[in-house]
């Protein structure tokens, strides 16, 4: 583990390097950044599941470097690329996890366009069964599901198919589940301003099927975030959550 000299004395680093990984966790949170916020080539470095809009210029310089670290993993792997089922795996590696999986870090918030709530409906609109294709921020591994949010509209009403596009955009990222609502739940109060809102998410995460306590597959995280009258009013709430569970 690398930590900046300029922030930390080689005391602390001594004592770092002494510390077991749970010890290290604590310290870390007690006393802040360990880490630089600044590569190595002056660039921003942010969490997993930020965002900062870059240029396909950009992208593809990315893309490039992370190719060549790729085939220097497939090295230290001791995987031979003479191999026909290899050789292009760095490139397609590469190009999944910048143009695919972590796409949402990169790419400006989706166009959502909002309508005035004309007919003052106040029940609840729920859409739900939104595809839910995420990576795991600790082990990069995939976390997929599906994603259902139901809103009661104040002064303003959205296409329906925007929920979709706002949950690509915040799932295409470095996530936990948790965060993942929250953050989704997050940027629809700030663009609705609604009476209510809910979102459920129920996903396998492969961190724990694939390795780890290697879970039975059809194991499930479910989460929920409610906000406004959703988290206030018992009946609202039930009634959303009997609503999820028709198919």
């Amino acid at each position: 583990m690398k930590l900046p000299e300029q922030r930390l004395s080689s005391a602390v680093l001594t004592s770092y390097v002494d510390l077991d990984d749970d010890e290290l966790e604590r310290q870390l949170r007690t006393e802040g950044m360990a880490f630089p916020a600044i590569g190595a080539a002056g660039t921003e470095l942010f969490d997993a599941n930020g965002n900062r809009p870059l240029s396909a210029d950009e992208l593809a310089e990315m893309q490039q470097q992370a190719e060549e670290k790729f085939a220097e993993l497939f090295e230290i792997l001791r995987i031979n690329r003479n191999d026909p089922n290899s050789t292009d795996t760095p490139h397609r590696l590469a190009k999944m996890w910048v143009q695919e999986l972590l796409i949402g870090r990169y790419q400006a918030p989706p166009r959502v366009t909002v309508f005035p709530n004309r007919k003052k409906v106040d029940e609840l609109v729920i859409s739900k069964g939104i595809k839910i294709m995420s990576v795991c921020s600790h082990h990069w591994q995939p976390i997929t599901g599906t994603c259902a949010i139901g809103y009661v509209p104040r002064s303003k009403v959205i296409g329906l198919s925007k929920f979709t596009r706002v949950v690509e955009w915040y799932a295409r990222r470095g996530q936990i589940q948790e965060e993942l609502g929250e953050q989704i739940a997050d940027f629809l109060v700030r663009l609705l301003d609604p009476i209510a809102l809910g979102v459920v998410i129920s996903s396998k995460h492969y961190c724990m099927i694939a390795r780890g306590v290697e879970a039975h597959d059809s194991s499930e995280m479910v989460t929920s975030v409610m906000r406004g009258d959703l988290a206030t009013n018992p009946t609202l709430r039930a009634e959303f959550l009997q609503l999820l569970s028709h198919a």
